[in-house]
């Protein structure tokens, strides 16, 4: 199973992919995590990657693709990925697209978050992480059994500063004028299906479990 997951902040791919790594057995590609590996391994995409990250660059697109395409030539991707967070434009779509025709691997499906603002705006607002595992939480949805600590290791409870009406608003306005064409481009591919990104995680897994399967 190869897919790709596509929606605004706050839509919950990253809970979705997860439980779908879980499920399937595939691992979860994100771009900012094979980045950062790639140059904490010294390797020497990640000798490329870092010149721009240190002069606060954008990593080129090509650059990006190398590591992609690296990451799934390895042994745990040989039964599916998943890639959560690129692309993010028709340009990087279109690459990818090369990219993996050239390696004979097709996508089977590229599942698109449906989410109103107000209910990412009321999600993100409310969402803190914990500085030391990384687990999340929400003060309504998912609130920890101690106020601003985690219940798994104990660790503080933060929001992250741009987790703000104001700041999510023009995230999701990139999201639409940058990101939302992407579902005109995977339409035509065929392999575009919506999901409703609206009630608990367990729900919305269900309907896309019943949509690639």
């Amino acid at each position: 199973m190869r897919l790709i997951l596509l929606g605004p902040p706050g839509a919950g791919k990253g809970t979705q992919a997860k439980m779908l790594t879980q499920k399937f057995n595939i691992p979860q590609i994100s771009t900012g995590d094979i980045l950062r590996k790639a140059v904490k391994d010294d390797t020497e995409i990640g000798q490329r990657a870092k010149q721009f990250m240190d002069g606060g660059c954008l990593v080129p697109d090509d650059l990006v693709i190398d590591l992609i395409k690296e990451r799934i030539r390895e042994p745990d991707c040989q039964n599916g990925f998943i890639l959560d967070g690129f692309p993010r434009t028709n340009v990087q779509a279109e690459k990818l697209t090369e990219t993996l025709k050239a390696m004979n691997v097709d996508i089977d499906a590229v599942v698109e978050f449906r989410v109103n603002p107000e209910e990412v705006v009321n999600r993100l607002t409310g969402r803190s992480t914990c500085s030391e595992c990384g687990a999340m939480f929400h003060e309504t949805s998912r609130p920890p059994k101690q106020a601003g600590i985690c219940d798994h290791c104990g660790g503080a409870l933060s929001k992250r500063p741009d987790d703000n009406k104001d700041t999510i608003l023009k995230r999701l306005d990139v999201f639409k004028n940058e990101t939302e064409p992407l579902k005109d481009f995977y339409r035509k591919q065929g392999t575009l299906k919506t999901a409703e990104g609206s009630g608990t995680a367990e729900e919305i897994f269900d309907r896309v479990c019943a949509m690639i399967s």
